[in-house]
């Protein structure tokens, strides 16, 4: 089975990367978990590694550079955004305002922490499911039936 790439969390509260760490290794993906406190730091580390991550998990109120600042840095320097990494929110900011802002940099998704365990590890596999799926430049469908998922069945068309 091939492996994706890391998995790439910003995330700058003690508390939810080890709630975080217990969730992913949990569910077993094979992916490794590279945590960062905040965009800066993810930033630095995009731009020195050679792996292309499987995806992006970032809060949005961290210090220094945070979520929405990441991601609009991500978008214009062409060398990142050629990766075509996914990236989501992943955030207790619930506002409408937080929700627009985020969609305004052309994320691929805005989830809210859940405050149950079971919930969260629920759509943390739900995430983790639709993008090992989902067809894109860096996970492309050929790669895909390395995987250990059902695929989906053909449309009768």
């Amino acid at each position: 089975m091939k492996s994706p790439g890391p998995i790439v969390v910003i995330e700058d509260d003690v508390d939810d990367k080890e709630i975080l760490t217990e969730v992913f290794n949990e569910l077993g993906y094979p992916n490794e978990i590279v945590f960062f406190n905040d965009g800066e730091e993810a930033l630095v580390y995009l731009n020195k590694t050679d792996v292309i991550p499987f995806l992006i998990l970032s809060d949005i109120n961290m210090p220094k550079v945070d979520g929405l600042q990441l991601r609009d840095k991500i978008k214009t320097d062409a060398k990142l955004e050629m990766k075509c990494i996914p990236y989501l929110f992943f955030t207790t900011a619930s506002s409408q305002k937080a929700i627009i802002d985020a969609y305004s940099t052309s994320a691929q998704g805005f989830f809210i922490k859940q405050n149950s365990y079971k919930e969260l590890k629920e759509v943390i596999d739900i995430i983790m499911k639709y993008w090992m799926r989902c067809s894109s430049p860096n996970n492309a469908q050929e790669d895909l039936r390395n995987l250990d998922l059902p695929l989906p069945k053909p449309l009768n068309t």
